[in-house]
């Protein structure tokens, strides 16, 4: 073992990273190099070849391209177009009713898709134009929409989640459910931000009926059915135990095409362009992983993850140090990275380090995926506010949507400190399961 050679390793990693290297070749060659220096060619060759069939053969990643198909069909059949609609009729009374109308959306395409950027995109295209002509600033309704979309990420399915719990190698579906009560609690959050804003800033969010009350209830309702009917089927049937997560996904990948061919929308170009993205984002997501499981068994043969979780031991951090390092490491990484490089390169050295301190790896998981997506609406990198500016480029620029995500960036912060105060929000719903 030497742990001098895996601080090395990191070193080079960061280093490759900020030269833009893939994410997924910086930490293949980053582990083939360290290995090779370690234990010769021969074993670096073993581990390249092994690594990557142990890791995508794992049943449960067959979860990530049923969800995804799940989504991405959704996406293109349009079934999720009447939530916005349906949001308006419902909330046309309450202060800011259009903004606070795009949150509950977002909440809804996040239930069928576990995308943040698909959410961000999708409800941008449809939201914004309306919040724009309605006199909203286009700030706040750029804003709203790429704070929004990070629940995406939160309220299963989740990519990230499923992929936190292949590595951490703990429950997905019990992470699944500490994700949906920090899901509506972001949520929530967002709710009284644009609250906030409608009271103090009229201007900013001008008060006054909306055309979403001359829509019949019946009709927005009728609209959102598909929806609907996927999220009881998933979510029943999995938080119920009927079915694991993996069959969760491809019940769900199902349902969505059979809603898709039940509404009309179901053709060759619908499943031409879902089939596609599905495997494009599959690929994407399973070659990361390979690198990042890869780079775990470089840092297990040099013994650095042992090292660092017997110094912080001895050197007695106490909880709110730990979590304020985590916190300022993942809220850094995530300006510069996105979310699935961010995680997967972090785990190796964090995991150990938390079974040593006897912290749950359930609320771990969840606590992570909050602070990656956060990093989805921070500068520079910033991929929800860089989607929304490409949706809606004739109405906000890029400085107007950073200016619209900082009040949602505090309240994600707030979460964050109620999440790290409180662990049983985000193990409560577990406990019962």
């Amino acid at each position: 073992m030497s742990v001098e050679t895996g601080f090395w390793g990191i070193g080079v990693l960061f280093l490759l990273l900020l030269l833009r290297v893939p994410v997924a070749l910086a930490l293949i060659a980053v582990s083939f190099g360290g290995v090779a220096w370690l234990l010769g060619v021969t074993p670096a060759l073993g581990i390249m070849a092994n690594t990557p069939y142990s890791f995508v053969a794992s049943w449960t990643m067959s979860a990530v391209p049923m969800f995804l198909l799940m989504g991405f069909v959704a996406y293109h059949a349009r079934l999720t177009e009447g939530l916005f609609t349906a949001a308006k009729a419902l909330l046309w009374r309450v202060p800011g009713a259009l903004a606070v109308s795009s949150v509950f959306a977002c909440s809804g395409f996040a239930a069928v898709c576990g995308s943040s950027l698909a959410t961000s995109a999708s409800m941008g295209r449809i939201a914004i134009p309306e919040m724009v002509r309605a006199g909203y600033s286009p700030s706040v309704s750029a804003g709203a929409i790429a704070a929004g979309g990070t629940i995406g990420a939160l309220i299963p399915p989740s990519i990230l989640m499923i992929l936190y719990g292949v590595f951490a190698e703990t429950s997905i579906t019990d992470v699944f459910l500490g994700g949906v009560t920090v899901g509506l609690l972001t949520a929530l959050g967002y709710i009284l931000v644009v609250f906030v804003i409608a009271v103090a800033r009229p201007d900013l969010i001008p008060r006054g009926r909306l055309e979403g009350a001359q829509v019949p209830l019946s009709r927005a309702l009728r609209e959102v059915w598909p929806v609907a009917v996927l999220i009881l089927l998933v979510f029943g049937g999995l938080f119920s135990g009927y079915f694991t997560a993996t069959e969760a996904g491809a019940v769900g990948a199902g349902g969505a095409i059979l809603c898709a061919a039940l509404v009309g929308q179901l053709n060759r170009e619908v499943m031409r362009k879902s089939l596609l993205e599905t495997l494009s984002t599959t690929a994407s997501l399973l070659i990361i992983g390979i690198g990042a499981m890869m780079f775990t068994r470089f840092l297990g043969i040099t013994g650095l993850s042992g090292f660092i979780a017997r110094t912080v031991g001895a050197a007695d951090i106490g909880y709110v140090q730990l979590m304020v390092m985590v916190v300022i490491v993942y809220l850094l990484l995530g300006m510069v990275m996105e979310p699935f490089g961010a995680m997967l390169v972090t785990l190796p050295v964090f995991l150990p380090l938390l079974n040593a301190e006897g912290i749950s790896l359930i609320w771990f998981g969840v606590l992570v995926v909050k602070l990656l997506e956060i990093g989805m609406i921070t500068p520079p990198v910033g991929l929800n506010v860089f989607v929304i500016r490409n949706v809606a480029a004739e109405h906000v620029t890029t400085a107007q949507v950073f200016l619209g995500v900082a009040p949602f960036f505090l309240a994600d912060l707030l979460v964050t400190a109620l999440i790290i105060a409180f662990p049983g929000i985000v193990l409560a719903l577990p406990g019962l399961w």
